[in-house]
């Protein structure tokens, strides 16, 4: 049986301690000592176990590094953080750590005072190795930057770094994906597949998409990041990353336009001047290939890891070095560049570009290792100014929201979904977010509050962040040239919280200072991790590793939902689908053997929406009953067992070897809330019968490429190579033909459309971006909730947009529309769109009749990033709806009538469309 990465680091650090052989005790020990080969030597990577075992050796032979375990991964290995400084900062460590939460909390403090704690502190940096484990170099970097420092006594730099700075090192911040990484690499070295991608995700559930996660905080590496960077608030963030945009050999900020409007200016200016002392010390140590040109790397998404911080005046930020693939070679000849980049013209942010040659993991690693120590010089420089400047803006951001709305907002407890309102808050909370509560019933602004309502004041130090995920986002229309496309977003254009979660808030404008009497802050009884091994639940029930969970955060622990209750008699448990947690409580049903029933809504006229259907559980004990309500925070009635008998589906679940992050945010969606989709793999799909194990299919957010076709024959082993082929095509229409349900989400309607020839057609296809586009962004769409699969939502719903298709169906058509765009002026809520009249009438969701059974096409991302708490539903009804029989669909008037195509020249071949019917 395989070690336990925890057991596998215990016996490293055991190993560890007994130092190299021959070592001294009190000896240093070199990274070759422990590893067995040099930190950025061709073909060698180390694990996160090894690394450790050097980090561990490193603590005991020096007193310039303290090892702290900071929690534990997804997967179980147990994390660490070393803090580098000398040994008298060191010992002082607590006071750095209050001084640093002082500046970053300036209620009360005068300017004079200010002065002197940052006389006094030291400036507080974190550097990590990074989160994005393919790109292998800054977790290998970070070694030996920590031997670097620790045996620097002779440099007058490392000793005026080691006396004003503390060095908050992560030797990674995705200690499971390091070793992923490695193990992978080191099993195909040597082979025609020594470089091939790997066919899994590098972070369990959500790969490259760890560095989106910086606002949600849904993964348990997310928030113990978030946890130690609010414990010990440093001034500095410095997080790695590879690649830089070739031929360049390392992209440095300034960030390109646009970037975020409510951050401090006094962050954006120190992490420009971080990033020119940057490019200077790699220019004084000939280190060609630095660039700041614009290269798409905007600061405008605030979910990045590092961007996060910028709200909470820190200064924060990241680079790109270049990267070939994990620790190979490779030479680079003129003959590689782009034909633009071929003079090797010095330009004014590329002053000396790179010429070419070979580039290695060490090279890599040295540039990063300039540019670390270039943070930490400035850092020590510039202490009490890095210092001060962290009061200055948390005092300002105060003084701002003090004089100017909003003031406020107003969070009620009485909400479609109460408890989408406490995974906003918790969240907000976690992330270093003052919360209160009204005492008593108050009215405001001509608005009427109740007792328990949720407040956030604004004059406090980070309250920026709340603005920038609170308000609407208005993405600037940036264009590439005069009268050209769009000026892509680097991530997404608009995220707005309450839209996204369905949670209705009030900003307050005018001054709260009468409210005082009535506001008491959030505080709970906070269970703080103390280095054991049990878990805790969060309000969204699914258990989370030792101090991860909301129910460990002193503010967010106090944030609780209304209690859940069950009006009127009856003995059956009637549930609104618009309560996310009706559906954990139906799995749990399932669990325990009740029965689950729907009823159905009522249809509405011709081009109107119906109401909502209901769930039903009966068949519970008293006890089950009452822990359900109880647990789930269940805002229930009392009923009668009538409606539709519904099953448990079995649920397939889509797993591509050429790995996608929206099928692990889809299966973590679905998991939080109780289902158990089977992992579907290609060869599964292309075994056939899939009517013989699976009720439902979901594919989820993917081209149609890495459906049908997957990684290439050669690329990687072969065991991995290929997708589901024709083999796979002719398998789903199967079982779709047979009675079963495919469900697709936004890019993969576009591969069932396709590959099952359906009826309906994507009018956005063939559409220039000078014309239409649509980046991420929030747009309402007007819903039948009587069908079930919109069953809860409301009739005028926010939904994230982008990269999907835009549905009109042919005359052929069989099925319902249940989602469509509306006939006239602009569904955008939040971000950005072009283009509204080639949105306006036409279908956002559509069930097509296929055979005995039927496709779910969604166009747009119900549960994207385990963000839109307000859209969940919509996935979780779609996954139900194979087992609501035909008579729980209610029929009548059409929701929604296909408008005329329009025909134009940038039309796929010109073509007028055809209008359809919905029935």
């Amino acid at each position: 049986m395989p070690m336990s990465p925890s057991r596998a680091a215990a016996r490293l650090f055991a190993a560890a301690l007994m130092l190299a052989p021959g070592l001294a005790l009190g000896q240093v020990p070199t990274p070759e000592s422990v590893l067995g080969h040099r930190v950025g030597e061709d073909f060698h990577l180390a694990t996160y176990e090894e690394s450790m075992a050097y980090f561990q050796a490193l603590d005991a032979a020096s007193d310039r590094v303290e090892m702290r375990q900071v929690g534990v991964t997804s997967e179980g290995r147990p994390w660490f953080v070393a803090f580098v400084s000398s040994a008298a900062n060191l010992r002082n460590l607590e006071r750095h750590r209050e001084i640093a939460q002082r500046l970053a909390h300036p209620e009360g403090l005068t300017d004079d005072e200010a002065r002197a704690l940052a006389a006094e502190g030291r400036a507080l940096v974190h550097i990590d190795g990074g989160l994005h484990a393919s790109e292998v170099a800054h977790a290998q970097h970070t070694i030996q930057l920590a031997y670097d420092l620790v045996t620097g006594d002779d440099d007058p730099e490392v000793a005026a770094i080691l006396d004003n700075v503390i060095l908050l090192l992560w030797p990674s911040i995705n200690p499971d994906g390091q070793t992923m990484v490695a193990e992978w690499y080191r099993q195909n070295l040597g082979t025609p597949y020594e470089v091939s991608p790997m066919p899994e995700l590098y972070q369990k559930y959500i790969g490259h998409d760890n560095n989106r996660d910086g606002y949600m905080i849904n993964m348990i590496e997310s928030r113990v990041v978030t946890r130690v960077t609010r414990e010990w608030e440093p001034q500095i963030l410095y997080n790695h990353h590879q690649t830089s945009p070739f031929p360049t050999r390392i992209w440095i900020p300034p960030f390109a336009e646009p970037v975020s409007p409510d951050v401090h200016p006094l962050m954006w200016r120190t992490v420009n001047l971080i990033g020119m002392a940057m490019s200077h010390a790699l220019e004084e140590r000939g280190q060609k290939g630095a660039t700041h040109m614009g290269t798409g790397f905007d600061n405008w998404y605030p979910g990045f890891m590092d961007h996060a911080n910028n709200f909470h005046n820190v200064a924060s930020f990241l680079t790109e070095t270049a990267l070939y693939r994990y620790a190979t070679p490779h030479f680079y000849t003129l003959g590689d560049f782009p034909q633009n980049a071929r003079d090797l013209r010095p330009q004014s942010l590329y002053s000396s570009p790179w010429e070419g040659g070979w580039w290695r993991i060490g090279d890599a690693v040295d540039y990063m290792l300039t540019a670390s120590f270039s943070v930490l010089d400035f850092a020590a420089k510039y202490r009490s100014d890095v210092l001060y400047n962290r009061y200055q803006a948390g005092r300002d951001v105060i003084a701002r929201y003090a004089s100017a709305p909003p003031y406020a907002w107003f969070v009620p407890r009485d909400q479609r979904d109460p408890v989408a309102a406490v995974e906003l808050l918790r969240r907000l909370a976690f992330n270093g977010i003052e919360v209160s509560q009204l005492t008593r019933d108050v009215e405001f602004e001509g608005v009427a509050h109740a007792a328990g309502t949720w407040v956030i004041p604004m004059d406090q130090p980070f309250a920026h962040y709340v603005k920038q995920l609170f308000e609407v986002q208005e993405y600037p229309d940036l264009r590439e040239y005069p009268e050209g496309p769009p000026d892509q977003p680097y991530d997404i254009a608009g995220w707005t919280l309450p839209l996204q979660m369905g949670v209705r808030v009030v900003a307050a404008q005018s001054p709260v200072d009468g409210l005082d009497g009535a506001l008491e802050p959030v505080s709970g009884e906070a269970r703080p991790w103390d280095g054991g091994e049990g878990g805790d639940a969060d309000a969204a029930a699914f258990d989370t590793p030792p101090g991860v969970g909301f129910d460990s955060h002193p503010v967010a622990s106090g944030i609780v939902p209304p209690p859940g209750t069950v009006r009127g008699g009856g003995g059956a448990l009637v549930l609104d689908p618009a309560q996310n947690n009706t559906f954990k409580a139906l799995n749990r049903a399932w669990d325990l053997g009740a029965t689950v029933r729907f009823r159905p809504g009522v249809a509405g006229g011709a081009g109107e929406a119906g109401t909502s259907g209901r769930w039903i559980v009966s068949g519970l004990s008293g006890d089950a009953r009452t822990a359900m309500v109880r647990d789930f925070a269940l805002q229930a009635e009392g009923g009668g067992a009538d409606g539709v008998v519904v099953r448990r589906p079995r649920i397939g679940l889509f797993h591509p070897f050429q790995p996608s992050m929206d099928e692990g945010w889809t299966r973590w969606v679905m998991e939080m809330y109780g289902f158990q989709p089977a992992e579907l793999t290609n060869p599964d799909v292309r075994a056939g019968e899939l009517g013989e194990r699976y009720d439902v299919i979901v594919i989820a957010d993917m081209r149609a490429g890495q459906i049908v076709d997957g990684y290439d024959p050669g690329e990687i082993p072969g065991r991995y190579a290929g997708g589901i082929g024709a083999e796979g095509i002719r398998a789903l229409d199967a079982f779709v033909r047979g009675g079963g349900t495919l469900v697709t989400l936004n890019g993969s309607s576009r591969f069932a459309m396709d590959a099952l020839h359906l009826p309906v057609r994507d009018v956005s296809d063939g559409r220039r971006r000078t014309d239409f586009f649509v980046s991420g962004s929030i747009l309402e769409l007007l819903t039948d909730p009587s069908h079930p699969v919109m069953s809860g939502m409301p009739e005028r719903a926010p939904m994230l947009v982008g990269g999907g298709p835009v549905f009109t169906v042919d005359d052929d058509f069989q099925g319902r529309v249940f989602a469509r765009y509306g006939d006239e002026g602009s569904p955008l809520l939040s971000g950005y769109l072009l283009g509204e009249e080639h949105l306006q009438g036409y279908a956002a969701g559509v069930e097509v009749r296929h055979g005995e059974g039927r496709v779910v096409l969604l166009g747009v991302r119900p549960q994207w990033r385990g963000q839109p708490f307000g859209s969940f539903r919509v996935l979780f009804g779609a996954a139900l709806y194979d087992s609501i029989v035909a008579g729980a669909a209610p029929e009548g008037e059409p929701f929604w009538t296909a408008p005329d195509d329009e025909s134009g020249e940038d039309e796929p071949g010109g073509e007028s469309g055809r209008s359809g019917g919905g029935s």
